[in-house]
């Protein structure tokens, strides 16, 4: 039974967002809105492939600095880019107000699953690109986590390895890729404790808006999905109405038993949407009645 009102102290919540194409502007800036009224902790917004979206993600996190109470944390990557081009990024973030940034190595060019080949003035992995943040400014540098493994490790113990790597140069968070089976993300969370790695768990939640998408999505990443989860969602991805109420319930029973586990942190995908995520922390205990300008 969820019953997250019996004890929500300390639970604290935070979204990612894309940059949105000019033609979703004003839905973006609603949804904005409509989930700042929940006060999170942060709101990160992603970077694309290869710097793609750089001017949009900069234009994004500079508004979110002046024009909300929100505090925005922008992503990073170091894909097919110099350490001196990647620099001068982070040093517009700082510009615009940015003190936290996400950091990643980024997919290759070719997609999940392709070989990554480092530029060659570049970075190397997202550890050192955790380095060289730290050393333009006091940044908060949060990192990604892998509860099933990345598709490219040989193993948990060598994303482990690497998860050390990025908390010894100064990485403080770590945010894990979606899951939906619970036990995936404690064990994780158990491991990183008893290396003695010094870096926060976030557990990555994505709540359901299309479950093919989601589905085909999973398997490219190496994320389980439970057969029992698949038979909740048959049939509804043409029913709009029963899926979201299916997708919010979801969402609702997997934070509840983390949050049982002790868990106090969630990071949510939100997809530019407000209407599931909202929801979701209602439930939780979060927000204000009072609706969003």
């Amino acid at each position: 039974m969820i019953a997250f009102a019996e004890d929500v102290s300390g639970i604290s919540v935070s979204f990612e967002f894309f940059p949105p194409r000019a033609e979703a502007q004003e839905s973006f800036w609603q949804t904005i809105r409509k989930l700042e009224t929940v006060n999170p902790s942060f709101v990160s917004v992603t970077y694309g492939a290869g710097g793609t979206t750089r001017d949009r993600t900069l234009d994004t996190v500079r508004r979110i600095a002046s024009e909300t109470s929100l505090r925005p944390a922008a992503h990073l990557t170091c894909v097919g880019a110099s350490k001196a081009e990647v620099n001068a990024v982070v040093e517009d973030f700082a510009k615009a107000g940015v003190n936290h940034i996400v950091a990643l190595r980024g997919d290759p060019p070719g997609g999940v699953g392709t070989r990554f080949t480092p530029h060659p003035q570049g970075y190397r992995n997202a550890a050192d690109l955790v380095r060289g943040i730290k050393q333009l400014g006091d940044f908060e540098v949060s990192v990604s986590a892998y509860p099933e493994r990345h598709p490219e490790s040989v193993s948990i113990e060598e994303d482990l390895a690497f998860m050390a790597d990025k908390a010894e140069h100064g990485a403080t968070r770590a945010i894990s890729q979606f899951f939906f089976h619970n036990p995936f993300f404690l064990r994780l969370r158990d491991r990183i404790a008893a290396r003695g790695i010094d870096v926060e768990l976030v557990p990555g939640i994505l709540p359901i808006t299309s479950f093919a998408r989601v589905s085909e999505f999973a398997a490219k990443c190496g994320a389980h999905v439970p057969p029992a989860l698949a038979t909740r969602f048959a049939g509804l991805d043409d029913d709009p109405e029963t899926r979201n109420l299916v997708a919010a319930m979801v969402a609702a029973e997997q934070v509840d038993a983390l949050r049982r586990e002790g868990v106090k942190h969630f990071h949510f995908y939100t997809l530019n949407r407000a209407d599931l995520v909202y929801a979701i922390c209602r439930v939780l205990g979060l927000g204000s009645a009072k609706k969003a300008a």
